[in-house]
């Protein structure tokens, strides 16, 4: 089951724009996650963390996550799921635009699991 985890770079608005729409789709920002303790920690630990409590990490860093992923997968460990945005695709401004693409995804893929998936998001799902 998809259940999101937006990086800490994501506006909160995403969060509350998702709950407003669709209060079925399981979503919570980074800055709320856990009190906000993994705040500025390492991609490592986030995912880790996020791996254990099965929730999909949401992301526009397409720079020290991919890395990262290719070690993991070389490792046989595990993560929760990748979602990528791509800045020209959908802008961190275009909080509307976020939410729908969201909220459509987890309405076709939402049952899925999403273990060891990366998902890159467009516009207009």
């Amino acid at each position: 089951m998809l259940k999101l985890l937006l990086d800490e770079h994501i506006s909160a608005d995403v969060v509350n724009g998702v709950q407003r729409r669709n209060r079925l789709v399981p979503i919570q920002s980074m800055v709320q996650w856990e009190s906000g303790n993994f705040l500025g920690k390492e991609d490592s630990v986030c995912l880790l963390e996020a791996a254990k409590q099965r929730l999909t990490l949401v992301m526009y860093d397409r720079r020290t996550i991919p890395p990262l992923l290719k070690l993991w997968a070389e490792e046989e460990r595990s993560h929760g799921g990748v979602i990528f945005i791509d800045e020209k695709t959908i802008s961190p401004a275009d909080i509307g635009g976020l939410v729908r693409a969201l909220i459509a995804l987890a309405d076709e893929a939402g049952g899925m699991d999403w273990t060891n998936l990366v998902y890159f998001l467009r516009s207009g799902r």
